[in-house]
């Protein structure tokens, strides 16, 4: 980044804008500095067909776009936003900090361009979960009669959603991957929480200390709370070193009771002792355990993070039992697929890292559980170690699977591991007939892969899909 100070910029009208990517965030963010009466210029890498259609369309509304180069600073430059994926280190960068030029992301335009009266943020990050959380919050908003959205990191460039004017909504449910935050220097929520933080896009940030550190920033200038897990120390911490406003409350979930100033569970009754008359006496009862969907544990702690948010704005209890109650969640998050001879399978494709299979994994008790893919540089041998007696059967795919049977070799050299040398897309079914074979009625069949997906899909939504449609295919030959 360029200065600690980004520019002010008030007179769009008079500054020339280099835009890094031509991705979602990108298009959102030329289109609106455009139509604002900045001059923007695109820079993009890449030059494929899907870029020169990109190119072309936005061309055609007065936006220079530049593609097969995304190392140059255009001449004259400004002020450089960029997409979140970009690392900082990258040559344009370099080049902007060189030439005293700030580098902002999206999210930083999107509450630059926020009028007096506009909506307040509830913004939520962390290592796992920050979709679902965001989805959840959004959903108890909405039941208590509040016009909010789910915006952000979620898929709804944030930069189109402010441009909707002060008065579209009363409250934001905004999530906030580590990229954004880094690149958001004066974001200053109502409030918001960090749900978890483990290893995770360390290639980017360089460090864990600077991953959490861009995680911590989501706290700085909250105004009502702060929202920690009491789990993990780490979310803790980065509340104790951020630099909120006079009166703003640190606030922490938990799974178990809750002491005065959280969030917890008492019975299967989800309580708060947090936003209630006296809270060293009094509990307020919010939900059911029940009422959360699905109700595993790591999906209980996100409920609780969201109902923390929602009843630092104010919403009542009724609100976040009814909005729990109405929430469903995305596909390939601990998604039930079928029932096939009275084994369960479940796909949570989602789970993409270590951190987010463990919890996945930690909801079932007897398991035959399909992993591999990319690793990303993880390592698996605590994720193993803690998931070992759960094991019934493990079936490995991917390009990284060595590191999980190496894990499992050393950890839980008793469960029977199927390794298959394959990195198609085709691998799938024979991994679910794998898993099919060593599972028994009453085991959950479970693909929580540990790891990204592109080296056998384009995504994890395609991974999958491909478990679902082989659960079905097994399904129907079993039947």
């Amino acid at each position: 980044m360029g200065s600690s100070e980004v520019t002010t910029a008030l007179d769009w009208q008079s500054m020339n804008i280099t835009v890094a990517g031509l991705g979602v965030s990108g298009i959102s963010a030329a289109r609106a500095l455009a139509g604002l009466g900045a001059s923007v210029t695109v820079v993009d890498g890449g030059s494929s067909e899907a870029h020169l259609e990109r190119a072309a369309s936005l061309e055609g509304e007065g936006i220079s776009v530049r593609l097969a180069d995304a190392e140059t600073l255009p001449e004259g430059t400004d002020l450089v936003v960029t997409s979140p994926g970009w690392k900082p280190g990258s040559p344009l960068f370099q080049a902007a900090a060189e030439a005293g030029v700030d580098v902002v992301g999206d999210v930083e335009i999107a509450w630059r361009l926020r009028g007096p009266d506009a909506a307040p943020w509830l913004a939520i990050t962390g290592t796992n979960g920050k979709t679902t959380t965001t989805q959840m919050l959004a959903s108890i908003l909405a039941a208590a009669g509040l016009r909010t959205a789910a915006v952000g990191n979620i898929g709804t460039p944030i930069v189109d959603v402010v441009q909707e004017g002060d008065d579209a909504y009363d409250v934001l449910a905004v999530e906030l991957s580590s990229y954004q935050l880094h690149w958001a220097p004066s974001l200053r929520a109502h409030s918001a929480a960090v749900l978890n933080l483990a290893p995770d896009h360390l290639d980017w940030h360089g460090s864990m200390e600077a991953y959490a550190a861009d995680k911590g920033r989501i706290y700085e200038g909250n105004r009502v709370a702060c929202v920690y897990n009491t789990a993990d120390k780490a979310t803790e911490d980065l509340v104790r070193g951020a630099d909120v406003e006079e009166g703003c409350r640190a606030v922490g979930f938990t799974l178990g009771t809750p002491g005065p100033s959280q969030l917890g569970v008492v019975e299967g009754i989800l309580v708060d002792r947090a936003f209630v008359e006296d809270r060293h006496k009094q509990a307020q009862e919010l939900a059911e355990v029940a009422d959360v969907n699905p109700p595993a544990p790591h999906n209980i702690a996100n409920a609780l993070a969201a109902a923390a948010l929602a009843r630092a704005f104010g919403v009542p209890a009724a609100a976040v039992r009814d909005g729990l109650r109405a929430f469903r969640p995305d596909a390939h998050r601990i998604q039930h697929v079928a029932d096939v001879d009275r084994v369960a399978y479940i796909d949570d494709s989602k789970a993409t890292n270590t951190h987010a299979a463990e919890a996945s994994l930690a909801a079932y008790e007897s398991i035959v559980w399909i992993a591999g893919g990319l690793a990303k540089g993880a390592t698996f041998d605590e994720l193993v170690a803690k998931s070992a007696k759960r094991l019934r059967g493990v079936v490995l795919f991917g390009a990284d699977r060595a590191l999980i049977r190496e894990a499992l070799a050393r950890h839980a050299p008793e469960v029977p591991v199927v390794d298959l040398d394959r990195t198609d897309t085709g691998a799938m079914l024979a991994a679910v007939r794998e898993a099919a074979r060593l599972s028994e009625p009453g085991d959950t069949v479970l693909l929580a892969p540990a790891c990204a997906s592109m080296d056998m899909f384009t995504n994890y939504n395609k991974r999958g899909d491909a478990f679902a449609e082989a659960v079905r295919e097994l399904g129907a030959v079993d039947g």
